[in-house]
């Protein structure tokens, strides 16, 4: 199964340094595949380094695709953390 959507980062910080931490912690709560695209470059979501490489602004819309076997669970807790209901 596969979830994906456009989702505006809500993170008043971006995806950096803390969030980036959080969102990859959260990500690795899960067995789904997890991947993240911006400008045309992709990023492991499960990667520290990948995600905050990827420089996503508060604002920025970023591709959020999640696939595996708890995808739909995954793709919501990630998007409602993208989207600033996560901290």
């Amino acid at each position: 199964m596969m979830q994906e959507a456009t989702v505006v980062i809500g993170q008043a910080e971006g995806l950096h340094a803390r969030p980036a931490a959080e969102f990859v912690k959260l990500a690795h709560r899960f067995r789904s595949a997890v991947r993240l695209g911006l400008n045309g470059r992709e990023a492991d979501g499960k990667s520290i380094m990948a995600v905050m490489a990827l420089g996503a602004n508060h604002g920025a819309e970023v591709e959020l695709r999640v696939e595996g076997e708890d995808a739909e669970e995954a793709f919501r807790a990630l998007r409602a953390f993208l989207e600033g209901g996560g901290s």
